[in-house]
C-alpha cells in the first residue's frame, strides 16, 4: 500500500494514488481466480506426468529393442493407460470431495434451521476472530445472513461455495486431455526420429518440454523458476535413464 505524508504536494499524492491503482489492476481480485489457478496447475502437472511416464516407457523399449513398431505400440499403450488412469483417478477423487462438500453443506443447512440465532452468533464470532470489532462483526454477520445465510457460513467455516462445487467430469476430462497432450511429445518424437538418433532426440525434446512445464508450474505458484525447472528436468531425465538401463538389460538378457 502506498503511503503519503502530510507535507506531500498534491501532484505527488495524485501520482502515488495512480501507482497504487495501477498495481491493483494487475492483481487478481476475481473470487474465482484461486479455482482457475488450481485448474491450470493441475493441467500443467497432468501434462508433465504424460511427458515423463510415456517418455520413460518408449525410451525403455528403445533400450530393449530397435523395432520401431514395438516402441510405438508401447508408447500408445502407455498413453492410453495413463490417460484413462488419470481420468479415473481424478473422477474418483473429485467425486469424493464433492460428496463430502455436499454432506457438510447439508449439515450446515440443518444447523441454520435448528438454531438460527446460535449460528448468527457463531458467524459474528468468526468475523470478530478475524480482527473485526464486536459491533462490526455482528453487523457483517447480520447483513450476510439476511442475504444468504448458508453461503456466508459455508464460505467462512468450510471454504466452500454451495453454488460452485467441483465438477468431477470436468476434472477427469481436463486431466486426461493434459496427460494426452504431454504424452504425445515423446511418442511422436521417437516415432519420427532416425533410428540412430531416436533416443537422443527424444531425451532432448523431453528435457525442453520439462523446462517449459517446470517454468509454468513455478509461474502459477509464484515460486522461484530455476529451482522448479531443475527439479523437473533432473527428475524426468533420471526416470528416462533408469528405464533405458532396465530396457537395455532386459533386451540383452532376452537376446
Amino acid at each position: 500500500m502506498t503511503q503519503t505524508r502530510a507535507g506531500d504536494a498534491p501532484d505527488e499524492i495524485e501520482a502515488a494514488m495512480g501507482r497504487g491503482a495501477a498495481r491493483q489492476t494487475q492483481e487478481p481480485h476475481d473470487s474465482d481466480v484461486s479455482g482457475r489457478l488450481n485448474w491450470l496447475r493441475a493441467g500443467v502437472l497432468g501434462a508433465n506426468d504424460g511427458i515423463v511416464s510415456t517418455a520413460g516407457v518408449v525410451v525403455g523399449f528403445a533400450g530393449a529393442t530397435s523395432d520401431r513398431g514395438a516402441i510405438i505400440l508401447a508408447g500408445i499403450a502407455a498413453l492410453s493407460a495413463g490417460a484413462m488412469s488419470m481420468a479415473a483417478g481424478e473422477y474418483v477423487s473429485v467425486s469424493t470431495q464433492r460428496d463430502s462438500e455436499r454432506a457438510l453443506i447439508k449439515l450446515e443447512r440443518q444447523e441454520l434451521q435448528d438454531d438460527p440465532e446460535g449460528e448468527l452468533a457463531e458467524l459474528a464470532a468468526m468475523y470478530e476472530h478475524k480482527g473485526l470489532s464486536h459491533s462490526v462483526a455482528r453487523q457483517v454477520a447480520v447483513e450476510l445472513t439476511a442475504k444468504d445465510a448458508l453461503k456466508a457460513h459455508a464460505d467462512i467455516e468450510l471454504g466452500i461455495d454451495p453454488d460452485d462445487l467441483t465438477n468431477p467430469w470436468a476434472a477427469a476430462g481436463a486431466s486426461m486431455t493434459a496427460f494426452i497432450v504431454g504424452a504425445l511429445l515423446p511418442l511422436l518424437t521417437i516415432t519420427f526420429s532416425p533410428e540412430s538418433l531416436r533416443t537422443l532426440v527424444t531425451v532432448a525434446a523431453v528435457a525442453v518440454a520439462l523446462v517449459v512445464t517446470g517454468w509454468a508450474s513455478a509461474r502459477l505458484g509464484r515460486s522461484p523458476a530455476p529451482r522448479a525447472i531443475a527439479r523437473n528436468v533432473v527428475g524426468g531425465l533420471l526416470a528416462m535413464a533408469i528405464t533405458y538401463a532396465i530396457g537395455a538389460a532386459v533386451g540383452l538378457n532376452l537376446g
